[in-house]
């Protein structure tokens, strides 16, 4: 939910042009993260899993439409960085849980 803050706060200061492109498609991949991890949270470990995997591929999104934000010079490369590695961290955390409820349903 952190990420979500800090895409919101970011996508403030994008130009008025990207209201319904950049910041929209931004927007809804951060909120997409935490959502499906809530929406999975209470299903069965296969289903999580789903869940799980759905608001991983938004972080690939999102960070992919980070990089494009700062390709056009929305944001800095520092601030670029600091929301990337957060997304990265996001990204390894989730992917690790995954793997560990693999595990669980192997055994």
């Amino acid at each position: 939910m952190e990420i979500t803050a800090d895409i919101f706060k970011l996508c403030k200061t994008f130009p008025k042009s990207e209201t319904y492109g950049l910041i929209s498609q931004m927007n809804r991949c951060s909120v997409s993260m935490p959502s499906n991890i809530a929406e999975g949270s209470n299903r069965e470990n296969k289903h999580f899993q789903h869940y799980l995997n759905i608001s991983l591929g938004s972080s690939f999104e999102l960070q992919t439409q980070l990089l494009i934000a700062c390709q056009n010079d929305y944001l800095s490369k520092e601030k670029t960085e600091e929301i990337e590695n957060k997304i990265i961290e996001f990204q390894k955390m989730t992917t690790g849980f995954i793997s560990k409820l693999d595990k669980n349903l192997s055994s």
